[in-house]
This record gives C-alpha cells, sequence and structure tokens, in this order.
C-alpha cells in the first residue's frame, strides 16, 4: 500500500486483516477456540502481567475479534477498540470503569428505550445514578453537573425520534467538567458521523445494527478516543491508581492513550465476562466491507420513503432530519453531510390504534425489534421497545402513541412506498 492515507471503503475492507501466515486465506479466519497454547512458561507469565500482547482465552481476546477491533477503531479514528458480546454490554463495560458506588452520570433523555431502561434500572443494582438532559435544551447538561458527575452520554442520531445532537456542544459542557463524553453512534455509524472529531473521548456501538447490517449476529463495540487524560485523576482509580490484580500497575501510565480500552478489557471483560463469539466478530467484519455502500444506499431511500409520507394525508409528521425544515436539519448538515441515516419516525393520524393498525397491514417491512438491516423493520415503539416506560417518558424520548419507527432497508424505494401506502390506507 502506498504512503497516502487510505480512505474509509478502504479501511473497512482492509483495516487490521491479514493474510493467514499458515494458510494464506485472505479472508480473516473464525479462531473457534477457546483458549490459546503458550509458547513457554515465561511467556505465559507475561501475558497474565499484561506485559506482553497476546492470546490467553477467547473470554479476553481472539484472533477474529482482533481483527474487528483494529478495524473499527480505524474507521472511527480511534487508538484502539474492544468487541463484546452486545451494545447493552459495552455499556455496562464502560461505567464500570468509570463509576463508583453512590456516582453519577448525566444522559441525554432521547436515547434507544433498551437503554434509558438499563441506566434508570439496571444500573441502580450497582448504585450508578443517571440524571437526564434534554438534548433540545443543551445547558440542561451543565445544570445537571454536579461533584458526583462521571461522564455524560448521548446519542450521536437518537433511536427512535431521530433527534441529531450537538456533539460539539455537549462536549464542550464534558470538557469544562473534565469528565468524559460518551457518544453512541450505532445509528450513524462512522461513515456518516466520527464523534471523535467533534469532542468526543468514547464511542459505543451496538454493532448488532448497521456495523454489522444483515441482522445475522450479536454484538457490540467500544471505542477509545485516546483524548482523556485519566493519569493522576483520582476521580477514575480504575485507571490512575495501582490496580492490585496487577502488581500495582498504573494502567494510565503503561497504555498511554489506550488505558481506557485496556481498562475495559483486563479490569472488565475479563471479569465481568461478556465475550463475543469469534463467529458473530467474522460476521459483523463481514458486513463492514460494504458498511459505506449500505449506509449511503440506507440514506438515499430514508430520505425518499420520508418525502412521500411528509405528503401523506394519513401521517400527521415525519421526523427525519434529511427533511429540509425538519426540526435537527441544519444539525444533520453539519454532522452527516452525507445522509441522515436509515431510521425515522413519524405520527400516524389516529394514534396508538392506527400505528399498531399500520404494522399488523405492512407486508414487506417485517416487524420486528432490530434496525440496521439490508430488510427494510418497522415497530410501533409505544407497545414494544419503549413499553416499560411511563406515557411521559415515551413522549420526551420521541415514542408517543403515534408514533411509528422504519429502518429502511436497500430495497427499490418505489417498493417500500407502495407498501406503505397500501398499509396507511387498509385501515
Amino acid at each position: 500500500m502506498s504512503d497516502q492515507e487510505p480512505g474509509f471503503s478502504t479501511l473497512a475492507i482492509h483495516a487490521g486483516a491479514r493474510p493467514d501466515p499458515t494458510t494464506g486465506a485472505r479472508a480473516t479466519p473464525i479462531y473457534q477456540t477457546t483458549s490459546f497454547v503458550f509458547d513457554d512458561v515465561d511467556h505465559a507469565a507475561s501475558l497474565f502481567a499484561l506485559q506482553t500482547f497476546g492470546n490467553i482465552y477467547t473470554r479476553i481476546t481472539n484472533p477474529t475479534s482482533s481483527v474487528l477491533e483494529e478495524r473499527v477503531a480505524a474507521l472511527e479514528g480511534g487508538p484502539a477498540a474492544l468487541a463484546v458480546a452486545s451494545g447493552h454490554a459495552a455499556q455496562v463495560l464502560v461505567f464500570h470503569c468509570l463509576m463508583q458506588p453512590g456516582e453519577e452520570f448525566i444522559a441525554s433523555n432521547k436515547l434507544y428505550g433498551g437503554s434509558i431502561n438499563q441506566f434508570n434500572h439496571a444500573f441502580k443494582n450497582f448504585d450508578w445514578r443517571v440524571k437526564w438532559a434534554d438534548p433540545d435544551d443543551i445547558d440542561s447538561f451543565r445544570r445537571a453537573l454536579s461533584d458526583k458527575t462521571k461522564a455524560i452520554f448521548i446519542e450521536s442520531i437518537a433511536n427512535p425520534g431521530g433527534v441529531i445532537t450537538d456533539i460539539e456542544a455537549v462536549a464542550a459542557i464534558a470538557k469544562s467538567a473534565n469528565v468524559p463524553l460518551i457518544v453512541d453512534n450505532t445509528l450513524a455509524s462512522p461513515y456518516l458521523i466520527r464523534p471523535f472529531a467533534h469532542g468526543a473521548d468514547i464511542v459505543v456501538h451496538s454493532a448488532t445494527k448497521f456495523l454489522g447490517g444483515h441482522g445475522n449476529s450479536i454484538a457490540g463495540v467500544i471505542v477509545d478516543g485516546g483524548s482523556f487524560n485519566w493519569a493522576g485523576d483520582k476521580r477514575y482509580p480504575m485507571l490512575s491508581a495501582p490496580r492490585p490484580e496487577y502488581g500495582g500497575m498504573i494502567l494510565s501510565e503503561t497504555f498511554g492513550n489506550f488505558a481506557f480500552a485496556m481498562a475495559c478489557r483486563v479490569l472488565g471483560l475479563r471479569d465481568i465476562g461478556p465475550a463475543i463469539s469469534p463467529f458473530n466478530s467474522f460476521l459483523v467484519l463481514t458486513g463492514i466491507e460494504t458498511l459505506s455502500l449500505r449506509m449511503q444506499r440506507h440514506s438515499d431511500n430514508a430520505l425518499r420513503v420520508a418525502q412521500h409520507l411528509k405528503e401523506h394525508e394519513a401521517v400527521a409528521w415525519v421526523s427525519y432530519a434529511g427533511l429540509p425544515g425538519d426540526k435537527y436539519h441544519d444539525l444533520a448538515r453539519k454532522y452527516c453531510p452525507k445522509g441522515a441515516g436509515g431510521v425515522m419516525t413519524f405520527g400516524v393520524t389516529g394514534g396508538y390504534d392506527s400505528g399498531v393498525s399500520l404494522v399488523r397491514n405492512l407486508k414487506l417491512f417485517s416487524h420486528l425489534a432490530n434496525i440496521g438491516d439490508t430488510r427494510s423493520l418497522v415497530i410501533h415503539p409505544a407497545s414494544t421497545t419503549h413499553r416499560q416506560l411511563t406515557d411521559a417518558q415515551k413522549i420526551a424520548a420521541g415514542a408517543g402513541p403515534e408514533v411509528v419507527r422504519l429502518s429502511i432497508g436497500l430495497e427499490d424505494a418505489a417498493d417500500l412506498i407502495a407498501d406503505l401506502d397500501e398499509a396507511l390506507t387498509a385501515g
């Protein structure tokens, strides 16, 4: 390869991958094994002491997953990444390395319903306390700060509401408080938005969705931006204090700009254990090879569908930042000029019952909870993904009773529009 900096599509195909030295296989092999043979006793000891990089257990590292980690880190522009079992697992490991019992983090109230539920309820078992802020009122993040705040969490493009978050504005607040900004970049993917370029410190993905893109594997990824100064900061002892598990090693001193990724691996993944299957890593890697092609088609198709729905008499409103005049259109032009992604919401006239009826009558769209698939998907969030929330929380999260979420796939846009028209008029 030349000295020229490789482009996005080149990285999506080649980053982290090399021909297998034994067989010459060009596709990344699936190392379907639990553990790896050591060279000798000294080699084993150095691996366990973090003095040498290598493989011990697939629970912690695996050559297939290592390629996935290198590739996503390269696409996001970070020095290191960690692949785990799911997006929710990624969030648990991130906060495990940041939080102590009784401490707080601030989160956007425009999030995927499962994340809202995780933060409100599951995290209570660890005594990690969430304070909610509104991305439509950026100063609400500043007002939520306290001496117990350890991080701020947002989604680049919110699920399901289609909110484009002003990452730079929130990053400035995080920087003023000297806390890391975590950005869930699932809906955008690094093809549309690269949060590190706008001030983020940590990026998480549910790779189940657009990164994998084919609805066939559950996975999550944590990407370390290498930008936060953990060294000497007593608020983050997992990174700045001597670790008794590793002979008093201070991770921020030993690993520098990828210390957070290492902490998530050796203090989180190792002990909590949400390991990703090598086969799932292989499938996500295969999906990433076409990420730039798919994300552009998702965005182009979604814009055509949104334009059609906006003029439909059975549709009360459409939320898609790619539409001129949309509340978030200016932010979309700033942060994701290539397209606003493949997910949108709209409100059907007639409310809850009409939303349920629409889902029931669609034929080409698959009714399921995932997004980011090659196939077009539909769900009524109020009755499914967000049903655990109160009515007020549903509305705040963009999942009111009339709301339908579409994940627009790669089919012909004319066929998707025809299916929607038939279902909207079926009654």
